[in-house]
């Protein structure tokens, strides 16, 4: 039987990571197929807290940067929250077709995927594109140009948005737009033209909210239930008790 973790002292947030990720992909650039040769490797993950840890005073973290260089951990439940919210982040990170690492409770997590999704993908990605949007500009006012990489990767969100709400299914390769998105991140194409195309697929988006087949609301009760089931499956693992 493992040792009790609410009787021992806390584990160190990379220890976390390291002995309780259940899925672990590749990010950036080279799940979305924008990779060129200087392109930085970066990886998520999600791990699950030993539950006994959560009946102490200090809880275990939501998240954890590292330990290695470019990666990122959320703990479960935080990235459960943040799903059934639609953020960007999250819902691309549950689709990264680069996958390093999954046990059977991530696989279960991968299952829940379309859970997740709801027609606040609109919103969600609207505002975060916004925000982008507003930061590029105050660059274009500072130093003269915009940030490019930085517009290549919102005309890419826009993009994805657009098609989630089109069709219902989140696909991060770019395909056939790795070359017209690089020459943008190569500051090939003229601000106005980067700007009439972003105002185009976020008109596009608003067209396609009308018609998607997206669900009002993520299906939170499904997600619930996954997450009470893996927290009483990992209390009896180190409580030595049955599972189920």
């Amino acid at each position: 039987m493992p040792s009790d973790p609410a009787r021992s002292a806390p584990p160190a947030p990379e220890t976390l990571v390291r002995d309780h990720t259940v899925y672990a992909c590749v990010m950036g650039s080279r799940a979305f197929g924008l990779a060129t040769g200087d392109s930085d490797t970066d990886r998520r993950g999600v791990f699950v807290a030993p539950t006994p840890l959560f009946w102490r005073f200090e809880k275990p973290p939501t998240h954890v940067e590292g330990p290695a260089d470019e990666q990122f951990s959320w703990e479960l439940e935080r990235l459960c929250e943040l799903a059934l919210r639609a953020n960007p982040n999250v819902l691309e990170f549950l689709h990264s077709p680069l996958v390093e690492h999954v046990d059977d409770t991530g696989r279960e997590l991968l299952a829940l995927r379309g859970a997740f999704l709801s027609r606040d993908v609109h919103r969600s990605f609207t505002r975060y594109a916004v925000g982008q949007r507003r930061k590029l500009e105050t660059d274009l006012r500072t130093h003269g140009a915009p940030r490019w990489k930085h517009a290549m990767h919102l005309l890419r969100l826009l993009t994805s948005a657009r098609d989630l709400l089109r069709t219902g299914a989140l696909t991060l390769d770019v395909g056939e737009q790795r070359e017209p998105l690089l020459a943008v991140k190569r500051g090939e194409v003229p601000w106005d033209e980067v700007l009439t195309r972003m105002d185009r697929l976020s008109a596009e988006a608003d067209e396609a909210l009308l018609r998607t087949p997206l669900p009002k609301n993520a299906d939170r009760p499904r997600v619930e239930d996954f997450l009470v089931r893996t927290r009483h499956a990992s209390a009896l693992r180190y409580q030595g008790g049955p599972q189920r």
